[in-house]
């Protein structure tokens, strides 16, 4: 009983990192995120009563994991940041340039995050590059734990994520 129990386990955690690897968006659904709104043309005449609320820009966080205390991507991150490679160099985001976020959760010193969360933003950047994305379309930026995806939360891993942000 405590082999088969065993054997499971093995099984079980082999497999994890496929499981993972399936979670992942696929490029074209990263394209969709990413895509820029459609320019439109401006109307002559036209008397505005406020100021516009400011846009966001097309952006998409990936939960990329990266060894501890480390700048170097984990097998069960691969899969996206393939992914994603794939999306930006498709048609659709041509002509776009992309700020590449690290995040961290609020463990540590805002020094030693922020410090981290650069190193691992450029770390996905070479990455990219390393995949054919010209490097002239990217700009990696840490952002420490300043910005968390779960402000009353800290410390949870989902602040932990690199965002991808359209430029244009």
């Amino acid at each position: 009983m405590k082999l088969r129990f065993l054997t499971c386990v093995i099984c079980l955690c082999a497999a994890l990192p496929a499981l993972a690897q399936s979670d992942a968006p696929s490029a074209e659904q990263m394209v969709e995120q990413l895509k820029p709104a459609p320019r439109t043309r401006s109307l002559r005449n036209l008397t505005v009563e406020a100021a516009p609320a400011p846009v966001s820009r097309p952006a998409l966080s990936l939960l990329i994991q990266f060894d501890f205390d480390s700048t170097r991507v984990r097998a069960e991150s691969q899969q996206a940041l393939a992914n994603l490679s794939l999306a930006l160099q498709s048609s659709a985001l041509m002509r776009s340039r992309f700020a590449i976020e690290g995040h961290t959760d609020a463990k540590g010193s805002a020094e030693y995050n922020q410090r981290l969360s650069q190193q691992r933003a450029e770390a996905v950047r070479d990455y990219l590059k390393t995949q054919g994305v010209d490097a002239a379309r990217l700009v990696a930026s840490g952002k420490g734990s300043s910005d968390p995806a779960i402000p009353d939360q800290p410390m949870s891993p989902a602040n932990r994520r690199v965002r991808i942000v359209n430029l244009e």
